[in-house]
């Protein structure tokens, strides 16, 4: 009779746990109105591995590759690595657009909004050769810098990039 006590028990907790996971609300995403003032993202000198992805829920491309950058969270790295997804979503509708998707897909990363719309100013700032069309991939560590304007098509391709700059 535990037994069975103890297994029901087991599986309570396990619906739960999968039920209560990450909750976005509003106040979760941090909101930059200037570039000036998220910047220092990509100038971080330590032993972590930055990915850093402009994305935004209204693109295409950059929603099918999201399942392969939140992949990376379960995968096992001798090195801390550091995801930030920057949207570029409208402001405006982060209550009704952003926070409904980030809950839906289950998203897990650093989620932070760019409403800076002066791209001309800041986009070369990001990687020189940026076009300015998303998703684009900045992966670094100290000196080492890999930029990659394009949708990625398996979490394999992202750890290979990852794994070169150890």
């Amino acid at each position: 009779m535990k037994y069975k006590q103890l297994i029901i028990a087991v599986i309570m907790i396990l619906i739960q746990l999968n039920l209560i996971g990450q909750e976005w609300k509003v106040d979760d995403v941090v909101v930059y109105e200037k570039f000036d003032d998220l910047e220092e993202i990509f100038y971080q000198n330590n032993d972590t591995i930055q990915l850093i992805n402009f994305w935004a829920t209204w693109c295409g491309p950059c929603v099918k590759e999201l399942p392969y950058i939140e992949e990376l969270h379960e995968k096992e790295f001798n090195f801390p690595l550091k995801i930030t997804l920057v949207s570029l979503d409208f402001a405006k509708k982060i209550d009704t657009k952003l926070i409904p998707f980030l809950n839906k897909k289950e998203i897990k990363s650093e989620v932070v909004l760019l409403n800076d719309s002066k791209t001309n100013q800041w986009i070369d700032k990001v990687d020189p050769s940026w076009s300015g069309s998303i998703p684009i991939i900045v992966i670094y560590k100290g000196d080492q810098r890999f930029f990659f304007e394009q949708e990625f098509h398996s979490t394999q391709e992202l750890v290979e990039i990852i794994q070169k700059i150890k």
